[in-house]
C-alpha cells in the first residue's frame, strides 16, 4: 500500500492521545481503603469486571477512530488484487489532444478532419465516466490544462480548436505529469488522440526514457489509453511551403524571389494550378509538377530596393486545408553585425569566417575583440556574439545577459577550464583513447542549428572527429549528443534570446569542427535568429518564440488570429512577421501503434475502448474506506459511553401494582 500524502502519516501518534489522556484522568483520583465499602466492593466485583472491559473497548475505538482519519486524509492506494476489489472510476481523466496541422486532414470517405473525429469519440467514450471523474484537458499547442465540467462540450472549447503548429508529444506528456505532481491527483488516466506523426512522437527522443521513468515513479499508476487516427488520404495530398525569400536590389526592377516547395504523394507527372498574392495583386502560375518534391522560384517584382511587403501562395483544396496556403514578407535588407570574443587571433579569424563568409556580401559584418575589451561593448548593436574565452565573470557576465535576455543570440565554445555561465557549465577536458575519438550519433534534424537543409540534406555531424571535450552540465536542452549521450551542442532559452554551449574548442587537437561543413550553417542559423530582432520583415514557424519587444501588439492582416497558433502575416508597428506551418509537419511518415505502445515503457496503454488488459495493475484510493471504518468506531463508542438504563425497584408487600393496598 502507497499513500499520496505520506508527510501526514506523521499524524499517526496523535492515536495515543486518547491514551494519554486516560492516564492522565486516573492520576487525578486518589484510592482510599474504607472499611464499610470492602463489602459493596466484593458484591459488586462482577459488575466491576465488565465496567472495566467497557472502558477499555471505548479507548480502543477512540485509537483507532484516529487512527482512521490520519490514513484517509493521507490518501491510501491499493494495488494488485486489493486494487481490483476497490476499483473505482479515475478521479481524473487528462485529455491530450494532438492539435498539430496534420490533424487537420480529413477522415476517409468524409468532410470531418481527424481532430474533429478525435474530439467526438472522446466525448462519447466519456459519457460513462461523466458523474464520476473529474476532466482536464492538456492540447499540444498551449501545454496547459483546461478544466472540462461537461465532456461533451469538448469539441467547442477553445483549447481544442485547429492551429497551424506542431506537436511534441513527449513535452506535452511531460507537462501532464508535472501537473499530476503539483496537484497530487489519486488515479488517473490519460486519453491521447493523435495521428502518430513520426515527427511530432519523435521515437528516437531521449526524453521518453526519463518520461517512462517518471510516470513509473508515481506514488499511483498511470494507464495511458490512445486513440489513434493514422490513416492515410485515399486521393491524391499535396502541400507548399517557403523555403526561402531572396531580394534582387540591384535587378532592374528591384524583385524579391519566392522560393516555395511542393510535396506530393503521387511522384507522377501532373499540373498544379498555383495562385500567388503579393500586395492585393494576384496571379495563377500553371506548374508541370515531377517528383514527389517539386522547388520553384518566383520572382516578383517591387517598387524599389527598399520596399516591403507580404502576400501568399495558395494551391487548391485537398484532404488538409491548413498545408495548402503559405505566407511569405519582404522588407529593406539590414546589416547584420556578429561579434567574435577570442583570447586567440587565429581562432577569432575562423569564427569571423564562419560569420560572415562572403566577402562582397556587405549586409554580413564580423568582428573580433580581445575578452580585455568586452566590458566597453554596446551588446545591443549586434545580432550574435561568438565567444571563444573562459566563462564571463563580474560585470560582463551581466551586460551578455541583460543581451540574452534582449532577445540576443551566444554561442560559448570550450575553453580548456572548467566554468560555468547562465546555468550551463564545462567540466574537466577528456581525451580520447589514443587513436579513436567520441563519435557525435544524436541530433535534433527537424528543426533547429543543426536540422537537415531545405533540400532534407543532413549536417554531417557524424563525421565529426572529437578527440578532446569539456562535458557539459546543468540546464539546457542537447542539441546533439556522443554514443555515450554526454551533450555535444546544449541550448537554452534565456528571456527572448538563446544561449548555445559546445563541449569542444576550435582547436585542430580538439576536433575538426573548424573545417566549417557542421560550423558554418549552424552559425548562419544563430545569426538569423538573433538578428530577427533588427528586421523589419521576417519568418518564422506557429509555435516559435517571437522576438519581441515590451509591449508589442501583433495583429493579423487577414482577420482575426492568434499569432502562436495560426499562419498568417502579423505586423507590430514597422515590423511584419510571417507565421507558417513548421516545416516538419508537411513530412507524412507515421509510427506504428505497436512501435507507440513500446515508447511508453513499463506504463500500461491500451486502445481506447480495450476494457481488459492491464487492469490487474491499477491502484486505487481507499480513503473513502478509511473515512467509513473511523465513522464505525465513532458509533461504536458512543453507543459505548451511554449510560445503562437505571433498573426498576421491587415491589415490597404493602405496594400494589397500579392500586393501593
Amino acid at each position: 500500500m502507497t499513500f499520496l500524502e505520506p508527510l501526514l502519516l506523521w499524524g499517526l501518534p496523535l492515536a495515543l492521545l486518547p491514551v494519554i489522556i486516560h492516564l492522565f484522568n486516573r492520576l487525578r483520583h486518589r484510592s482510599i481503603d474504607w472499611g464499610a465499602m470492602m463489602f459493596l466492593l466484593s458484591a459488586t466485583r462482577k459488575s466491576t469486571r465488565y465496567a472495566r472491559l467497557r472502558q477499555w473497548l471505548i479507548l480502543l475505538l477512540r485509537v483507532l477512530a484516529l487512527v482512521g482519519l490520519v490514513l484517509a486524509v493521507a490518501r491510501p492506494l491499493a494495488g494488485q488484487w486489493l486494487g481490483w476489489m476497490f476499483q473505482t472510476a479515475p478521479e481524473v481523466i487528462v485529455v491530450v489532444l494532438d492539435r498539430s496541422a496534420s490533424m487537420e486532414a480529413r477522415m476517409p470517405g468524409g468532410n470531418v478532419s481527424k481532430r474533429a473525429e478525435a474530439l467526438r469519440v472522446l466525448a462519447e467514450a466519456a459519457q460513462s465516466y461523466r458523474e464520476s471523474s473529474r476532466f482536464v484537458l492538456f492540447d499540444t499547442a498551449l501545454r496547459t490544462p483546461t478544466e472540462v465540467g461537461d465532456p461533451q462540450a469538448l469539441p467547442q472549447l477553445s483549447t481544442a480548436g485547429a492551429t497551424d503548429t506542431a506537436a511534441d508529444i513527449p513535452a506535452t506528456l511531460q507537462a501532464v505529469v508535472e501537473w499530476a505532481q503539483r496537484n497530487k491527483v489519486g488515479h488517473f488516466e490519460i486519453w491521447l488522440a493523435s495521428d502518430l506523426q513520426a515527427s511530432n512522437w519523435q521515437p528516437e527522443n531521449q526524453q521518453w526514457k526519463v518520461l517512462t521513468t517518471q510516470m513509473a515513479a508515481l506514488p499511483q499508476t498511470v494507464r495511458v489509453r490512445l486513440l489513434v487516427f493514422d490513416q492515410p488520404p485515399v486521393g491524391e495530398s499535396w502541400s507548399v511551403s517557403i523555403s526561402e525569400v531572396v531580394r534582387r536590389p540591384k535587378a532592374e526592377p528591384p524583385e524579391v524571389e519566392v522560393v516555395m516547395v511542393i510535396d506530393r504523394n503521387n511522384p507522377a507527372p501532373a499540373p498544379m494550378p498555383v495562385s500567388i498574392g503579393s500586395d492585393g495583386t494576384r496571379a495563377q502560375v500553371d506548374l508541370e509538377l515531377t517528383g514527389p518534391s517539386y522547388r520553384y522560384r518566383h520572382k516578383l517584382p517591387v517598387e524599389s530596393a527598399t520596399a516591403s511587403g507580404w502576400g501568399r501562395v495558395e494551391l487548391p483544396a485537398d484532404d488538409n486545408p491548413r498545408d495548402n496556403v503559405a505566407y511569405f514578407v519582404y522588407g529593406p535588407p539590414v546589416v547584420l553585425r556578429s561579434l567574435v570574443v577570442s583570447d586567440e587571433p587565429a581562432v577569432g579569424r575562423i569564427l569571423a569566417l564562419a560569420a560572415a563568409p562572403y566577402v562582397n556580401e556587405t549586409n554580413f559584418v564580423a568582428e573580433v575583440i580581445h575578452p580585455d575589451r568586452a566590458s566597453s561593448v554596446v551588446w545591443s548593436d549586434y545580432a550574435m556574439v561568438l565567444w571563444h574565452a573562459a566563462p564571463p565573470a563580474g560585470p560582463v557576465a551581466a551586460q551578455l545577459q541583460q543581451y540574452l535576455e534582449e532577445g540576443g543570440a551566444v554561442w560559448m565554445f570550450a575553453h580548456g577550464r572548467p566554468g560555468s555561465f547562465e546555468g550551463i557549465s564545462w567540466g574537466e577536458p577528456q581525451e580520447a583513447e589514443e587513436g579513436k575519438s567520441w563519435p557525435i550519433t544524436q541530433w535534433q534534424r527537424q528543426d533547429g542549428l543543426l536540422a537537415n537543409t531545405e533540400e532534407n540534406i543532413v549536417l554531417p555531424l557524424n563525421e565529426l572527429e572529437v578527440r578532446r571535450r569539456q562535458p557539459l552540465g546543468g540546464a539546457g536542452t542537447a542539441l546533439a549528443s556522443y554514443e555515450d549521450r554526454v551533450p555535444f551542442l546544449v541550448r537554452r532559452v534565456v528571456g527572448r534570446g538563446e544561449l548555445v554551449a559546445c563541449s569542444v574548442g576550435i582547436w585542430p587537437e580538439w576536433s575538426n569542427l573548424r573545417e566549417g561543413w557542421v560550423l558554418v550553417p549552424a552559425v548562419q542559423r544563430l545569426l538569423q535568429a538573433g538578428g530577427r530582432r533588427f528586421t523589419q520583415a521576417g519568418m518564422l514557424s506557429c509555435g516559435q518564440i517571437i522576438p519581441a519587444g515590451a509591449g508589442e501588439v501583433w495583429t493579423c492582416l487577414e482577420g482575426s488570429k492568434d499569432i502562436r497558433l495560426h499562419a498568417g502575416v502579423y505586423r507590430s508597428g514597422l515590423r511584419m512577421v510571417a507565421m507558417n506551418r513548421p516545416p516538419a509537419e508537411n513530412e507524412v511518415e507515421t509510427i506504428e501503434p505497436s512501435k507507440a505502445r513500446t515508447l511508453f515503457g513499463p506504463v500500461s496503454v491500451q486502445m481506447l475502448g480495450d476494457r481488459k488488459q492491464g487492469e490487474g495493475r491499477l491502484q486505487s484510493e481507499l480513503w473513502r474506506l478509511f473515512l467509513f471504518a473511523m465513522l464505525v468506531f465513532l458509533l461504536a463508542e458512543a453507543v459505548l459511553i451511554l449510560p445503562s438504563k437505571p433498573e426498576s425497584a421491587p415491589l415490597t408487600p404493602f405496594q400494589v401494582k397500579g392500586g393501593t393496598p
